[in-house]
Formats: C-alpha cells, structure tokens, sequence
C-alpha cells in the first residue's frame, strides 16, 4: 500500500514541478508583479509538499529528527493552501479590501503552522512510529491529525464557494476557466479531506476499514492537485492552448470539406479564385475559400436537383436527415449534369439550407456535416 502512495505523492510532485518549471520559463521577466511572484510561492510549497511526502514513504526522519518529514510536509501543505487562496483573491479582487483578506489568509497560515508544531511536539510526534499519523487514539495526536485535515478543507471550501462567483465577474475567459478548473480541484480536494477524516476517526476508534482506505485518499489527493496545478498555470498556457483548438477545428473542418468540394470543383471549376495546389494565405482564408466556393458550386447544381424528398435509409436517415438529404441531393444532381439530364422542374431553394450566412462558424459546422454525410453516402460515384 505505501508503494500506491509514493507513487501518487510522486505523481502529484511531478506535476507540481511541471506547472513550477513553466511558469518560471513563462514569466522569467514578470519578477517585478506581485501576483506573479505568489504564484511562484505557491507552487514551491505545493512541489515542497509532495516530495516531502515521498520522502516520508521511505524515512520520515531528518536531520536526528523523528517524522520531522510528516511535520514539514504538513506545515508546507498549509502554506500551500493559503497561498492558493491569496492567487485567488488577487485574480478576482483589487484595492484596500482585497489587501485586507490577502493579510487575513496570510496570519491565519502562520497560525495553523505554529498551532501544528506545538500539536506535533505535545503529541510526541517524534517519537511515534509514522503509521501512527494515519490514524491514532492518542487524543493529542488526533488532535493534531483533524487540526491539520481542517487546516486543509477550510481554504478548499472557500475556494470551492468563491471560484464560480469571481469566474462570472472576471472578463478574461482564461482567467475564467482557471477558475472553474480551481473549483474543480477544490471540491476534489475537499472530498480528499472527508476521506481522510473517516479513515482517521475509524483507526482512533480502533475499527480498520479496509486496506484501501490511504490509497483512495492519495488518489483522490494526486487528482486534485494535478487539476489545480493546471488551474493555477492556465491563465499562461490557456490562450495559446485555445489557439491550437481553433486551429485544429478549423483544420478537421477544411479536410472534411475537401471531398465534398473536389466534386464540386471537378464540375464546376470557375467556383476556385486560385488553382488547387496554390498556396492561398494561412488556414483561416484557405477555409473560407472552401466554404464560398462549396456554396457557389451548389448554387450551379441548382438546375440539375429533382425536387421533392431523398430516400434515405432509415438508419442513416435518423443519424442526422437533413444533412444526408442534402448530401444526397448533390451527388444526384453532380450525376445528372455529368450526363446533361436536368429535371422538368429543378430546384430554387437556398443553397445548403439550414445554414445562418451571418454566423461562420456555424455555417462550416453545418456544412461539415452534410460533407461527412456525402462522404458517407459516396454521392458522386
């Protein structure tokens, strides 16, 4: 079991470490903001915390010290809470106020960590065996042990309260998803704390819940932490990072265009500004070629569609009707000019109904599914 739970607090220092190392390398010329600088302290107490609670897995002692380890560890995890509260307020608030609960958080931190120290030596903490802070009748010790559970749970549940209220008055929508992600690792955190309390209480009580009881609690620990290690670096990598999947929405969307337009193209060619092969400008513009030229070579077909409904599968049909009606629309009408019978009464609809003009993103949306549909369906051949 302690092999699960080296393995989670290693987990849990290795992400720390990652979130600390690119933020350093991100902002090695923000030194100078505050808010920049806390970051950096918080994460050194988060990574501080995890490798001290590996460490402890293996030799809780230091310097000639008994669970000296299992103390730092959770004096570091204090100081890391409430600097992950500070972040908070310094994301969300400024001015005189905001200074004044930045204090408040501050005080209480070097509070609850005298308040630990003084436990953990009145308890003997030094002279235990480290499976006795799993869990122990020692009034002292569980003491310290639910002290320090609460010192945990307490900044988890304001940031669990705060972070959905501060996410909806901010204006940055990277600030804004750090923020729900935060709320996310709190609650997750949170429920790492009532774990652990039950499985403290229940030893105290004499009473073993089962050997899985740490290991829930170390998972529960490692997911939290890693989702707050990417809350508290998201602000940094979130904008790029929405960059990428615009790119890439926008990249799947021109390739699953592309069948669809090649016939297209192959019937009607003047619908193409450049050649294809031409290198046209970046993706953005290359996509919207795409969709006006999909457009204008639907707009050619229009002579060429039978009207009235397309008899579909029923299982392809109930996939998505209108997209396949229409794909299938156009793979008649791209065989009936190739062979030059156009129907006594051809279409005058809009082109690829059900599309909003105004609104481009939509419009590849819908026009990506009826070009899935047609690839589906093999229209033209």
């Amino acid at each position: 079991m302690n092999t699960i739970r080296t393995l989670c607090f290693l987990l849990a220092a290795s992400s720390s470490y990652a979130a600390l190392g690119y933020r350093l390398y991100q902002g090695r010329r923000s030194w100078h903001d505050l808010a920049y600088r806390t970051l950096v302290t918080t994460l050194v107490f988060q990574c501080l915390t995890f490798t001290l609670g590996a460490v402890a897995m293996r030799h809780a002692d230091l310097l000639g010290i008994g669970n000296l380890a299992i103390l730092l560890m959770h004096l570091a995890a204090v100081a890391f809470c409430i600097s992950a509260q500070v972040i908070l307020l310094q994301w969300a608030q400024a001015g005189a106020e905001a200074a004044r609960k930045r204090r408040f958080w501050v005080v209480l931190g070097l509070v609850l960590d005298a308040t630990l120290t003084a436990l953990f030596f009145l308890a003997d903490g030094p002279g235990r065996e480290p499976l006795d802070f799993d869990g122990n009748g020692d009034p002292l010790l569980l003491v310290y042990l639910l002290a320090f559970i609460a010192s945990q749970a307490v900044p988890c549940i304001t940031l669990f309260r705060q972070c959905g209220p501060y996410a909806r008055m901010t204006g940055h929508a990277s600030v804004r998803q750090a923020l729900r992600l935060m709320s996310a690792a709190a609650g997750i955190l949170l429920l790492y704390s009532l774990v652990r309390t039950v499985n403290v209480l229940t030893l105290a009580a004499g009473t073993d819940i089962g050997p899985g009881k740490e290991a829930v609690a170390s998972v529960l620990n490692v997911l939290g932490i890693i989702s707050l290690s990417l809350s508290l670096t998201m602000p940094a990598w979130g904008p790029a990072a929405s960059r990428f999947l615009a790119w890439y929405r926008a990249y799947r969307s021109y390739r699953a265009l592309y069948p669809l337009w090649r016939d297209l193209y192959e019937s009607s060619p003047d619908i193409a500004l450049e050649p294809p092969g031409t290198r046209m400008g970046d993706l953005d513009y290359r996509l919207h070629r795409r969709v006006i030229e999909i457009r204008d070579g639907w707009r050619d077909l229009r002579p060429y569609i039978t009207p009235g409904p397309v008899a579909l599968d029923r299982a392809v049909a109930e996939e998505s009707r209108q997209a396949f009606t229409e794909a299938a629309q156009i793979g008649q009408a791209l065989r009936a000019k190739r062979t030059g019978t156009a129907p006594r009464d051809g279409e005058d609809a809009e082109d690829l109904g059900h599309r909003d003009s105004g609104n481009f993103p939509a419009e590849v949306a819908w026009l990506t599914k009826v070009a899935v549909a047609y690839s589906k369906l093999g229209s033209a051949s």
